[in-house]
């Protein structure tokens, strides 16, 4: 049951990360998906290094739609 719920809350933090929630900024989801990150880590769901990947993922999406914005491609 528990592999269940980590797989339930991992397919949720990577819908998350692909598909922001509307009317949400890049800072606003960033933090969303570090408490998410946090809440699976904490429920024992994950552990430290697949919490330490999560973080990766979120800083890598976050630092792309920075630069997008700091070039022009993407509005905030």
């Amino acid at each position: 049951m528990n592999d269940d719920r980590k797989k339930a809350a991992l397919d949720a933090w990577y819908r998350l990360l692909r598909e922001p929630e509307a009317g949400m900024d890049c800072e606003e989801h960033y933090d969303k998906l570090l408490t998410a990150a946090d809440e699976m880590e904490g429920a024992g769901l994950i552990n430290n290094a697949e919490w330490r990947e999560l973080v990766r993922d979120a800083r890598g999406a976050f630092s792309a739609v920075n630069e997008g914005v700091s070039d022009g491609t993407v509005s905030r």
